[in-house]
């Protein structure tokens, strides 16, 4: 059994993990490998926001973005989700991945200008960029299954054999490298920076980013109708306490998104992704709070009853990330969209 870190990302330890060396975790689970020369990668999120059903200015930016992509230095991999968040606006947001700092730094200055630059055609549209570029000490990755990479995974160079750290409260944290000498602690505060209509929020140390999906395509009629009906009502209502009422307990913001193919249609796959204050306060709704309780419970009994035929393919990806890690950037979107939720209004 291998350890999810990678040999050479390993150290002595100042930090050590919250199982013994003889754990045995109790079903498989794998993570992305990427070669040793990976020093940074980039997760950079674009949305686009609009009141109702998305608009022509809404489509022509996604397309625009597209187009963008295909650029000298754009990403070796995208994906795109939708969803209506908490004031019943739509979002449509286009997740970006590179596995290179200096590709994605001389791409990205005119991307941020046709996308929240003040010279973009708005129309009614709300645009907003979201971007952690953090070292590969500093984010996990974890899949059920192999054979079918999601989000920064799609860059790796390949998939680990089973690991050592899950399946236990605290594993998230022991997967990820930094882990082994920093408790990884936020410090500073997040504050706001008008440039004209643009807004930026420039985050404290060390916020914390989850994207944790499911895949349901390759269910069958029995197995989908117990995710449908038993497991994905008890993980929506997770996420709707965690969009709403988030910030209680250190979430700024939450997005349970579907996943759409590049021309709209919705597939048989759903992420949340969240910004939190710190690791710490996503460990410990995950540990303790009644809704995770319930998503945990209801996975368990899911997987429980079918052991290794199911088809459910789950995985996430977390990041910890430091302030100059980060960007966020935000026009003519409402002000509980994104990192705008966590500082005060009036600074907005």
């Amino acid at each position: 059994m291998e350890s999810a870190i990678p040999e050479h990302l390993r150290t002595a330890r100042t930090r050590h993990r919250r199982v013994p060396d003889d754990y045995a975790p109790p079903y498989p689970s794998f993570v992305a490998r990427h070669k040793p020369e990976v020093a940074r990668v980039v997760m950079a999120y674009f949305g686009v926001q609009t009141r109702g059903e998305p608009s022509d200015a809404a489509q022509q930016a996604l397309a625009w973005i597209v187009a963008a992509f295909g650029q000298n230095g754009g990403p070796t991999h995208w994906d795109r989700a939708r969803y209506v968040d908490e004031a019943g606006y739509s979002n449509i947001v286009t997740v970006a991945y590179w596995d290179d700092r200096t590709r994605f730094d001389g791409w990205f200055p005119a991307a941020r200008d046709g996308w929240t630059g003040e010279r973009r055609n708005a129309g009614g549209v709300g645009t907003f960029i979201e971007v952690l570029r953090p070292s590969v000490e500093g984010y996990e990755t974890l899949f059920s299954s192999l054979g079918r990479p999601e989000g920064v995974a799609v860059l790796a160079d390949g998939m680990s054999g089973e690991i050592q750290e899950h399946a236990y409260w605290g594993g998230m944290r022991d997967r990820i490298p930094k882990s082994q000498t920093s408790e990884m602690v936020p410090s500073g505060t997040n504050t706001a920076v008008r440039d004209g209509a643009r807004i930026r929020v420039i985050s404290s140390d060390n916020v914390c980013l989850i994207r944790s999906g499911q895949d349901w395509g390759d269910t069958e009629a029995s197995e989908r109708k117990m995710y449908l009906e038993d497991v994905e009502p008890v993980l929506r209502e997770g996420m709707d306490f965690l969009r709403d009422d988030g910030r209680s307990i250190g979430c700024y913001a939450n997005r349970y998104m579907t996943v759409v193919a590049p021309d709209g249609a919705r597939t048989e796959k759903s992420y949340g992704m969240s910004w939190w204050k710190s690791l710490a306060a996503l460990e410990r709704w995950a540990e303790s709070h009644p809704t995770h309780v319930r998503i945990f419970g209801a996975a368990m009994k899911y997987l429980s009853t079918l052991g290794p035929a199911a088809k459910l393919r789950l995985y996430h990806e977390v990041t910890v990330a430091r302030a100059d890690e980060a960007f966020f950037e935000y026009l003519d979107c409402h002000p509980r969209t994104g990192m705008l939720n966590a500082v005060p209004a009036d600074a907005a």
